[in-house]
């Protein structure tokens, strides 16, 4: 069963790519998405990962974890 998992703190900078990269060491990424703003087009500094396999692995090694220069915020969604 797939895992959704929010990852918050996320730098503005960090695009989806980065974090499909960032989990996929953990198991198969299904979907990784950074929340843009619709006004703006600029990252609102959360984003979602769906993990087919390696989703509980995920959360507990990169919840606070720093990335790009943050501490991140890691859970399930």
């Amino acid at each position: 069963m797939s895992k959704n998992i929010y990852v918050g703190n996320l730098p503005f900078s960090t695009t989806s790519e980065d974090l499909r990269t960032a989990f996929s060491q953990f198991g198969q990424v299904t979907r990784a998405q950074v929340t843009m703003d619709r006004e703006t087009g600029r990252s609102r500094g959360f984003g979602f990962v769906e993990m087919a396999t390696g989703g509980d692995e995920a959360i507990a090694a990169m919840n606070g974890a720093a990335f790009q220069g943050r501490t991140l915020t890691v859970n399930e969604a």
